[in-house]
């Protein structure tokens, strides 16, 4: 996702201001004024203002980690490698935690939690994608919850890690992936039992029918910050 020089302005800016005063109002009229964007300008953009700009903030780091994954050769990976190295390239996009610790208390608030709910799920979306996942049924749902809880646990683990090289969450983040990876395991041998995979024929029969989302195309009139130069 590609950011304008406004949102590089503004985000430059208001990393300079979110430890002190965390995403909020007075942080982002410092940023416009620090980043001499015209006030109008940084308001049609985002009219939410901070909240808006905090989830930019969260897109950037989304791209570069995808970035990162499309530089990175994971050929020779087993698939719950890759996954936890697209993790970890997530993580390690991060310039400064504390942006993302004010993150994490700004989407904690219940007006704003669905949309932090979102940005990880987006995120969760992101690494499958990169990852070449294909799948258009249930599973395109359950791959995203589950690695959306992971990357979750993770995030709240390394925000209070201070191992060298943060390795302690990396070790965090492989044994949330093997705990995920025993669950599919016992899901796969409930299948193959007899008894236990005609109680889940019902179940089974209705998720069948579930179908990843189309995005949508040929709309008129949709628009996005990012995808105008200012």
């Amino acid at each position: 996702m590609t950011q304008t020089p406004v949102e590089d302005r503004l985000l430059a800016a208001m990393a300079s201001h979110v430890p002190f005063d965390g995403w909020s109002e007075p942080a982002f009229r410092a940023a416009i004024a620090q980043s001499e964007v015209n006030e109008t300008v940084a308001r049609a953009l985002y009219p939410r203002g901070a909240v808006d700009l905090a989830l930019a903030y969260h897109r950037k780091g989304d791209s570069a980690m995808i970035a990162r994954i499309e530089q990175a050769d994971l050929s020779a990976m087993r698939f719950r490698d890759r996954i936890a190295f697209a993790v970890r390239a997530r993580l390690e996009a991060v310039e400064d935690r504390e942006l993302v610790r004010r993150g994490m208390t700004l989407f904690s608030l219940p007006n704003h939690a669905p949309e932090g709910a979102r940005a990880i799920w987006n995120t969760a979306d992101a690494i499958w994608t990169a990852l070449g996942d294909t799948s258009d049924d249930v599973n395109w749902y359950t791959k995203r919850a589950t690695l959306s809880a992971v990357y979750s646990a993770t995030v709240l683990y390394w925000l209070g890690d201070d191992t060298p090289d943060h390795h302690a969450t990396w070790e965090f983040l492989d044994r949330r992936i093997d705990n995920v990876m025993q669950v599919e395991k016992v899901k796969a041998q409930a299948r193959g039992n007899p008894v236990l995979s005609k109680l889940m024929a019902g179940p089974d029969m209705l998720l069948s029918r579930l179908r990843a989302p189309k995005p949508p195309s040929g709309f008129p009139g949709r628009w996005r910050p990012q995808d105008t130069e200012h």
